[in-house]
Order: C-alpha cells, then sequence, then structure tokens
C-alpha cells in the first residue's frame, strides 16, 4: 500500500479542512513546549497543564475565531488529549464554555475576549451545584438585582448550593468566571443567568469568594474545588444578557421565553462542550491505539512450530490482534461519527436545532463510552507495560472518565434522548433487503437498520403493555429496551458515516485525484523512521500487497458491523432478517474479515498522522533502531493465507 493511499485514510478521517483545522493544532503539540513527560507531583502536573494553555494561547490568532468554529475547536481538544489531558480539559473550559459563553451573548464594550488575549486571566465556568448535578435547572445560587445602585448581590444560600468542581484555586493564577445564578429582580425568580464574576488576584480569593479544594480524583490532576459566594457585589454589566432576557434601564426585567428555555440558552456552551469530550476522548484513543498496535509489533513472544520460528511478534496471534482490529473498526466509525455530528451542528438553523442537538448527545455517549472501551482493551494488550503512566495508556483509560461525565452524565443524556425517540412517529418498515451476503456493505447496514427497527418496536411495546398510571413506572418499563434503541441508532450512524467515508475515497486507479488537503508531500515530510529488521524489511511500513483505501474501509465496516451484529442475530432471524445459514456463517465471516485487515494494521494507524514527536513521548510505542526479528508483516501475510 503506497503513501498516497494511507493519505486518503486520513483525508477520510478528518475532512477536507485538514491542512486548516488539524494540521496547525497537530504541530503545536508535537512541538518542544509539549515533549517533557517528566513524573511530576500532581500539583506540579497541574502548574505544567497551565503553562502549556498559555503556550496554546500565544498560538491563537483570534479567540473569536476559534470559539465560533467548532470544527476548529473540537480539533484542538483531539491533539491535545494525546499530550496533556489536564491542558486538554482547561482549554475546554476557557475558551468553550467560558469564551464561548461571552460571545454568545449580547456584546458589551466592558466584556470583549480580546480582554482575555492574551492569557493573563484563565476563565472557568460555574454551573454544577452539589446538590444539582443533572438537575441544574434547579440551582440555588441567587443574583438579586438592586435597581437603587445597579448592582447584583451573588449570594449561595446554603451549602448544598456550592458550585461543584470548577477549576477556581490560585493554582494558574488570577482567574474569572461566569456563574450561573438564579436572577431575582424585585421579588420575582426569572431563571437562571450566567454572570462574569472575578474570582481571584495575584493574591488569592476576592472578597466574598470561598475556595474549597476537593479530594484528588482520578485522571490527570485538575484544580477541581468547591465555590461559593457571600453576598458578592457585581456591576450591572456582569450580567450576560440576549434577547431571551435582559433588565431595562428603568431596572424591570424583560424576557421573551419561559424561564426552563432561558436556561438552557444560558448554558447553550455545553452543546460544543459534548462535542470537544467527545472529541477528547477520541484523540487519547486513536493515540492509544496507535500505542498498542506498534508494541504489538515489536514486543516479540513465543512461536508455535518451527514454522514460525523461536519468537514471533505478538500481533501475529489472532488472539491479540482480533481485539486490537475491533478496536481500530470502532475507532474509525467513532472518529467519523463524530465529524457527522460536528458538521450538522456547525450547519443547524433555528428550524432544525432541537435534531442537532440530539444527534450530538447521542453520539457524545456513545463514543465516550466505546473509547473507554477501546482503552481498556489497549490497556490489557500492553501487559505491565500498559500499566505504567510514561506509556500513557493508564493515563489516557484514567482519563476517559471524565468526558462520560462533563457536559452532562452520559446515561441521563440517552435517557433524555431515548424519551424524544419514543414521542416521534414508529419508524417506517425497513426498506426491502437487498441481495443476504454478509460480505456485501449494502445488506450489513439493511440488517442495522432492522436492528434499530426492533428496538423501536420492543421499547414502544414496552410502554404501552404496562397499565400502570404512573408515568414513573411506565417509563420504567420502557427504560431498557429504549436505551438499546438510542445504541442500535447511535451504532447504525456510525456504520454509515463509515460507509460514506468509504464511497469517497477515490479506487486505485484515482488515487492520484486526492483532494491537496494531505498530500504526499506532508508525509514524507513526516519524522517516520525507517525501521529494519535482519532481512532488510521496514517494521513501520511492512511490505504488504497494495490495496485501495475504499476496500480497508470496507473492512472496517464488515467488523464493526458484524461485531454489534452478531449479539442480536437471533432477533435479527426470528424478524426473519437473518437465516440459520448466516448465524452459522457469522463468525466465519468476521475470522476471515479480520485475516485480511491484520496485515494493515500499522498503515490504518499510520493514517491517524499521529506525529513522531508525540508517540516518542511513550517508551513503548518507539520503533527500535534495529531488530533481528523476522518481518511481522510478512509474517502476518503467510499466517492469512494472503503471500
Amino acid at each position: 500500500m503506497g503513501v498516497t493511499d494511507v493519505s486518503a485514510l486520513t483525508a477520510a478521517l478528518f475532512g477536507p479542512r485538514f491542512s486548516e483545522v488539524h494540521e496547525p493544532w497537530r504541530r503545536l503539540f508535537a512541538s518542544e513546549p509539549f515533549r517533557d513527560n517528566a513524573d511530576l507531583s500532581p500539583d506540579d502536573r497541574m502548574r505544567r497543564s497551565y503553562q502549556r494553555l498559555r503556550h496554546v494561547d500565544n498560538s491563537v490568532r483570534s479567540v473569536e475565531d476559534l470559539v465560533s468554529d467548532i470544527e476548529t475547536l473540537a480539533a484542538l481538544h483531539e491533539w491535545a488529549c494525546p499530550v496533556d489531558c489536564g491542558t486538554t480539559m482547561l482549554a475546554g473550559i476557557h475558551y468553550n464554555l467560558f469564551l464561548g459563553s461571552l460571545h454568545d451573548h449580547t456584546p458589551h464594550e466592558r466584556r470583549s475576549l480580546r480582554d482575555y488575549a492574551p492569557l493573563q486571566r484563565t476563565g472557568t465556568f460555574l454551573c454544577t451545584e452539589l446538590a444539582h448535578g443533572n438537575s441544574a435547572a434547579e440551582l440555588e445560587t441567587t443574583a438579586v438585582y438592586d435597581p437603587l445602585t445597579a448592582c447584583f448581590d451573588l449570594h449561595t444560600p446554603h451549602p448544598g448550593a456550592r458550585k461543584f468542581m470548577p477549576n477556581t484555586s490560585a493554582i494558574g493564577g488570577p482567574k474569572t468566571a461566569v456563574v450561573a445564578a438564579r436572577l431575582i429582580v424585585d421579588g420575582a425568580d426569572e431563571g437562571v443567568f450566567l454572570f462574569l464574576t472575578p474570582l481571584s488576584d495575584e493574591s488569592g480569593p476576592l472578597p466574598g469568594v470561598e475556595i474549597r479544594w476537593l479530594p484528588e480524583r482520578m485522571g490527570s490532576p485538575i484544580d477541581h474545588c468547591l465555590t461559593g459566594f457571600d453576598h458578592v457585589r457585581l456591576p450591572r454589566h456582569a450580567l450576560l444578557e440576549s434577547e431571551r432576557g435582559r433588565i431595562l434601564p428603568d431596572g424591570s426585567f424583560t424576557g421573551g421565553v419561559e424561564r426552563r428555555r432561558r436556561f438552557l440558552y444560558s448554558i447553550g456552551r455545553v452543546t460544543e462542550g459534548k462535542l470537544c469530550m467527545s472529541a477528547t476522548s477520541l484523540g487519547g484513543t486513536r493515540a492509544a491505539l496507535a500505542i498498542a498496535i506498534r508494541y504489538a509489533h515489536t514486543r516479540h513472544t513465543s512461536g508455535l512450530s518451527q514454522v514460525t520460528g523461536g519468537s514471533v511478534p505478538l500481533f501475529a496471534y489472532r488472539s491479540h490482534h482480533a481485539r486490537l482490529l475491533d478496536a481500530l473498526a470502532t475507532v474509525y466509525a467513532a472518529t467519523l461519527l463524530h465529524r457527522t455530528a460536528v458538521r450538522q451542528w456547525a450547519a443547524h438553523s433555528t428550524h432544525d436545532r432541537g435534531q442537532a442537538e440530539n444527534l450530538v448527545a447521542i453520539a457524545k455517549g456513545w463514543i465516550t463510552w466505546q473509547c473507554r472501551d477501546v482503552l481498556i482493551e489497549c490497556r490489557e494488550r500492553c501487559g505491565a507495560q500498559g500499566l505504567f503512566l510514561v506509556n500513557g495508556l493508564a493515563d489516557f483509560l484514567t482519563g476517559s472518565e471524565l468526558p462520560i461525565t462533563a457536559e452532562g452524565d452520559n446515561l441521563p443524556i440517552w435517557l433524555k434522548a431515548a424519551g424524544k425517540m419514543l414521542l416521534r412517529d414508529p419508524l417506517p418498515p425497513p426498506p426491502p433487503a437487498p441481495p443476504p451476503a454478509l460480505t456485501s456493505p449494502r445488506f450489513l447496514h439493511h440488517l442495522m437498520i432492522c436492528l434499530e427497527h426492533i428496538w423501536d418496536r420492543r421499547a414502544r411495546a414496552a410502554f404501552e403493555r404496562c397499565a400502570d398510571p404512573h408515568p414513573l413506572n411506565r417509563w420504567n418499563a420502557a427504560t431498557n429496551p429504549a436505551l438499546e434503541l438510542v445504541a442500535a441508532h447511535a451504532q447504525r450512524l456510525a456504520g454509515d458515516a463509515l460507509l460514506n467515508a468509504a464511497a469517497d475515497v477515490p479506487d486505485a486507479t484515482e488515487q492520484d485525484l486526492l483532494h491537496p488537503g494531505v498530500s504526499d508531500a506532508m508525509w514524507q515530510d513526516l519524522p517516520h523512521p525507517r525501521v529494519p529488521d535482519a532481512a532488510g524489511q521496514d517494521l513501520l511500513r511492512p511490505g504488504v500487497p497494495d490495496v485501495a483505501g475504499q476496500d480497508l474501509l470496507h473492512l472496517l465496516h464488515r467488523i464493526f458491523a458484524l461485531r454489534r451484529i452478531s449479539p442480536h442475530s437471533g432477533s435479527l432471524m426470528a424478524a426473519g432478517h437473518l437465516s440459520a445459514e448466516h448465524v452459522e456463517q457469522l463468525p466465519i465471516v468476521l475470522d476471515e474479515a479480520v485475516a485480511r485487515l491484520a496485515p494493515y494494521a500499522l498503515l490504518l494507524v499510520d493514517a491517524f498522522a499521529i506525529p513522531e514527536e508525540i508517540l516518542h513521548r511513550y517508551p513503548i510505542a518507539r520503533f527500535p533502531e534495529k531488530s533481528d526479528q523476522s518481518d511481522p508483516g510478512a509474517l502476518l501475510i503467510e499466517l492469512s493465507g494472503h503471500g
């Protein structure tokens, strides 16, 4: 497979704006300030993350352009995570939640985004309260407006109303927040708004601001705290206003929508946050997969016979590479689903905003859960080496928990999505089946559609079967099949995205017509080492038969779809979509796809375009300068019968 084919896969994964959107971040996080991988104390790791945030900020030409372009903002998270999960989270809070909230509300001359660039005060976001997580619409922090002084009184009425987990400590220097609080005007509760609130200066917390450290949590350390306010006075312009609610010159309040909609608008950046959290998970997971697959090619173990010699790479064993190839298919599909969700959110209008938000929420839950599963697999496949923080996998794995919870816990998000899906009309019957071949992308696509229909029908039937008049009990009766419906919908969309990407990749005779966003010259400039073995073969790009990028994407789709169809083969057969012969053939076809794809695993992770400067941070990802082992690519071809 030639260099151009790898470029085709990269173009499929990252889209036509690679050079504009991804390449600047890719090069930034491969640069010198981000190469240090020293084992530091938690406090020093936090300080390093804040220092790196300043390097990020120095590279940002326009914060307005960054916060208003979700593709570029999400790409920042994708490329930052393989280097420093802590910096990634700080960047998401500062650029998306803080500056993004300022950008989305009515501008004010005293509230220009340029006041926060260069990064002299770090921005943070205070919404969740100790007693109100997923019930944030009921939060109890208040901001009482005094028309005589044109000021707000920001107050935490009891300990349960303290803001939970914002990064508000003295580490990182002075900080300013947008604080979600209940606006009280003339004794009336007008709903939740955001208030621009300075928290600290060089000497520490400002008067009336109480900050208490929370216990150390798993993953990259961030200065999470409990934060409260004791009658803090804020000026009139601290309120982030919009047409959905504002205070008039006479001190009265006007708002065009009901209170819950005001709250949803105030915290609207959490939708972009879901896309950023998904991007964080994907960036770390792709790096972990690259590390695990590289290690599996260079770590040798005992062979089974004289045919294979005294030792073989771990990757030669089906028990090892099948699991990593499953993970590879999942990561390709998840990356492409993320691209779909980002594009739809970037292009949404007022008319289809709800539909775009629902897709973002469903994709965030599915992607972050799938990434955690892949990270567990990668860690295990690297054995004891995967336990050492210096090799990255343990850090990526523990760090995967935060995106699952941040911007809304996955399970409540999916429950909300499930409710919306049940409120719509039932899905129409599946279209006629194409020729029923398990190697056909069209037939596998059809089976994914059928699986979604099965769970749609089951969820509705469960809801209708429950005769209990209490709404909660009826909802509980439908919950499990409804969640299966959301999962089936998400994986069908991911499979669609993978097939669409394959359709867009030119075949082997058209490779020179690729979009120039990912060029051969770029690949030649990359610091990919040539790693010869004793026979002169290259371990990084082993000598395997050329194959079109489209064919590799179809193999990835086959593995992805069959893995998701197999657990439900009985249901699909009962509904007449599969025959008994199909069910018998499922594991055989899957194993054949794995065998065909195995020799191309290194090339498929090459398409992630992760710079060597990043991968070299992790010792087990480095290829040795010399090797006296047999060529893993040639061995895999021999074992799979494709030599």
